[in-house]
Formats: C-alpha cells, structure tokens, sequence
C-alpha cells in the first residue's frame, strides 16, 4: 500500500511537473498578439491626443447616455451600440481625457481577442503581423479612442469570423458558437446593415453545408444585436422597411454609385467626404490602398497553394462583401467605413507579406525579406504622416466648437437653452444646451415650436458661413463668433 500510494503521488508529481510548464508555454506563444495589442493601445494614448474634443458623431452617441448633455437627435441609420460601450464612462463623468484613456484601453482589449479567435487558423506570427497592420492604419488609430461604431463593427467581423472557421473544422465545444454569436451581436448592435453584409459569404456557406449550429449561432446573433434597432424601426419610423429607406434618403439614396474615387480622396485624413470633391491625395498616401487588394490576392493564392484555402478564402469574401455598399451603392466616402474590410484583409496580406519574405533560394532570400521591410516602413511612415495632419485638424476644429460655446455662455445662452441650425448638433453638446433642426437630415422640430420654446429658455440660432438666419430668427439680436452669426432670441 505505502508504495502504491507512493507510486501515486509520484504519478501526481511527475504529472504535475509535465503540465505546469503548458501555461507559460501559451503565453510565450501568445506573447507576439499581446505586444501589438498593447502596443496598439499605447500608440492611441501618445498620438491621439486624449484631451482631443468630441466630434460631431461622438456627441450624438454619448449624449444618448449622459446626465451632463441634452440627448440630441438620434437619426436613421445610427444604432445604440456606441452609446452602450461608452455608457459605464459617459453615464457619470464628463471627462473626455477619461473617455479617451477607456476607449484605447478597450480597443486594444479587444484587437487582442479578435486575433485570438484566429488561434490555430494562422501561426501566431501571421496572426501579430495581421494585427500590427490594422493597428498602424492611421484610420484604425484615430477612430480606436473615438465613440464609432466602425472599428468595433471589424472587431466583431474578426472574432465571428475566426469563430466561425474554426467550429466549422470541427473543434469541439460550444465555446466557439457562442464566439460566433458575441462577434455578431456586437456587429449588429453597432451597424445592424454592416453586420450583414459582413456575414453574407457565412450565411450562405452554412446554409449550403447545411451546418444548423452555426447558422442558429450566426443568425441568433444578428438578431439579438439588432433587436433594439427593429423596436425602434417600428416605434418611430412605422417598420424595418421604412427605417432602412429613410436612412437611405439620408444617406443620399443608396443604389449603384461608384464612390471607389471617394474613398480614395479621404485616404489623405478626410473624416467625411461629402461631397467628395477637390484633388486626391499625394500617391504615396494612396499606393497602400492600391496595393492592398494585389497582395490579399497574393494570400489567397498561397492558401491554394499550401492547401488551406478555407482560413484565407473566407474573410477576403467577408471583406468584399463589407465593401461592397462603401463602394458601390453610396455618394459619398469616410476612411472608417472600410475598417472592417481592412481587418479581413489583414490576415491574408500578412500570410502574403510573410510569404514574399521568405520566398526565394537562400542567397535571395535577405534581398526579399529587406524589400518587404523596406515596404513597411515606407508604409508606417506615410500612416503616421497622415494621422498626426489629421489630429491637428480635428485638435483644432473641436476647440472651435469650444470657444464658440464660451462666447454663447458670455451672451447668456446657458442651459437649459436651445440651439437650432447651422452644427447646432455638436455647438448645443459642448454648449449644454439641445438642438434643434427644422429640415435636412437631423430635422426634429418646426420654426413655431422654436419660438414657443425661446418664451421660456435661451435659444440661439446658427448661421455659417455665407448662409441666410432662418426666417423665425431674422429680428433677433446678432452676433458674430468667428465666422459664423448667432442671433439670440429676446428673452421672455
């Protein structure tokens, strides 16, 4: 007995001894993801200035969840998600130097974990290059601290995705349906119409392949994300159909636009192209968007080659297909719209980047490894060029907003107040005060309601440059902040 029970506690420690090493083991093999998702968040904090104000979009969305702002108008084509991410922030503090440190934190967050649902698909170093790729776009850093819905709609895109594949090979548990299901939902709450035109190659390979698994997990969780989204179709719009077909209107109608020209004039730092008119940008800043199609294709070509076509085919089609309508079916462009297309494409050009620099017999190969790195930090360079004009631009903008909110407060238009008209929207956030539109895309309110309203609080009327005061505003008293005209309604 005494050697038996030996036998077994040797057994014990000797087995202990052969596991205990498995877990550094998986995060020495974890460590390259880690690094480039933390290095990812510390980029954000030291080149996206964190005292940056709020743009247009951010007040809308975290006005809808602050006690310090009036909500403003919450159009068509928006959807709650931005709003719940930043609500355990935006719920009980004003600080957006807080806002800014939680969003890059959680960004970086959750880089790490969508490129874990890859995990097995790509080796590790395939899966860190993918990463540092997104990671470096200049758009995947200024949006990454920013309250948006499009880089969480490309890491929801990710995890649902590598999920997917990876149930589909047969791995077991129920871990990766629910993975599947939790990168929908967060897709859908974010951009319910992104979401599915993400999942369209997925759909249609599980309904071909007849894998009722993960069609429940994939559709259960487009409709779990987009539930509250349909609610609100039909409180406020009579239906899903006549929701879409006003956020349509809004949009500029959609339909066939080639708007591939559009978005490669906002290449060079542009928030929103519309209308998308003036020159391109230099064509160093455009060669990388250029390029980046050839060498995805590139990927998929390897993936045939080496017989593991499957974990390249499918995201490049997920990524054709979240481009489609930003491309094709939209008058306008925005760099971030396509952020979920570039984190698809990322793992395929990161297998074709690895590929081209190990190519070649031995004497050759430092000449191509040399090239490619030669092509990266060109790459990083012009990245970096373009993000640092482009938080100087919006640093300078949104502290225009601020100082046209001091002069309203010196006039006397202090909250409860109202402002209507010309960027009433982001003016009223950093005011305090509501907005209000009586036409265009965020109209909510008539010209008899404004004046019922100015007998009881301060409103003031915008007006922009080279622009006529609306007819309900044209006796009250003017004033000139900067270059627009405010004139206040007489109190009483």
């Amino acid at each position: 007995m005494a050697d038996g029970a030996n036998a077994i506690l040797v057994g014990r420690r000797r087995g202990e001894t052969a596991r205990t090493p498995d877990t550094p083991r998986r995060l020495r093999g974890d460590a390259p993801v880690v690094a480039v998702a933390a290095a990812f968040t510390l980029a954000q904090l030291v080149l996206v200035h964190p005292t940056m104000g709020l743009g247009w979009d951010e007040t809308v969305y975290i006005s809808q969840v602050t006690t310090h702002h009036p909500a403003a108008f919450f159009s068509a084509p928006r959807s709650r998600g931005v709003s719940l991410l930043v609500a355990p922030v935006a719920s009980w503090s004003a600080s957006t130097e807080l806002l800014r440190v939680y969003l890059s934190v959680l960004s970086g967050l959750g880089l790490y974990l969508a490129l874990r649902a890859w995990k097995g698909l790509f080796p590790t170093r395939v899966l860190a290059t993918a990463g540092a790729f997104l990671a470096t776009l200049w758009v995947t850093l200024f949006y990454g601290p920013q309250a948006m819905p499009n880089y969480w709609v490309a890491i929801g895109a990710l995890v649902t995705v590598g999920c997917f594949l990876r149930a589909r090979r047969g791995h077991p548990g129920r871990g990766l349906l629910w993975g599947v299901a939790a990168g929908a939902v967060l897709m859908a709450l974010m951009r319910p119409t992104d979401a599915v035109w993400v999942t369209v190659p997925l759909l249609v390979l599980v309904l071909v392949r007849r894998h009722w698994p993960l069609l429940l997990a994939l559709v259960g969780g487009l409709a779990a994300g987009g539930v509250e989204w349909m609610i609100e179709a039909y409180a406020w719009y009579g239906g899903v159909g006549e929701r879409l077909s006003r956020a349509s209107e809004i949009q500029g109608g959609l339909g066939w636009n080639l708007a591939v020209d559009d978005q490669m004039r906002s290449l060079g730092g542009r928030g929103l192209c519309r209308p998308c008119t003036g020159a391109m940008p230099h064509p160093v800043v455009t060669l990388w968007w250029l390029l980046l199609p050839a060498v995805a294709v590139l990927g998929v070509v390897v993936a045939v080659r080496a017989r593991r076509a499957t974990a390249t085919l499918i995201p490049f089609a997920c990524a054709l297909t979240a481009a489609v309508p930003y491309l094709f079916m939209i008058g306008y462009a925005a760099p971030r719209f396509l952020q979920p297309a570039y984190a698809l494409l990322a793992l395929p050009v990161a297998d074709a980047l690895w590929h081209l620099a190990r190519t070649g017999r031995d004497r050759w190969r430092p000449v191509a490894a040399t090239l490619v790195a030669l092509a990266l930090a060109g790459h990083l360079a012009v990245q970096f060029a373009v993000l640092v004009g482009t938080v100087n631009r919006n640093v300078d903008s949104r502290e225009d907003w601020a100082r046209v909110a001091d002069e309203l407060h010196r006039l006397g238009v202090r909250p409860p107040c109202l402002l209507t008209e010309h960027e009433s929207i982001p003016i009223g956030y950093y005011t305090g005060c509501s907005s209000g539109a009586t036409g265009g895309n965020n109209e909510n309110t008539t010209a008899a309601e404004i004046e019922e309203t100015a007998r009881r609080i301060p409103v003031a009327a915008v007006t922009g440059p080279g622009g006529t005061p609306p007819g309900y505003a044209r006796d009250w008293t003017p004033h000139r902040i900067t270059d627009l005209e405010i004139r206040v309604a007489p109190t009483g």
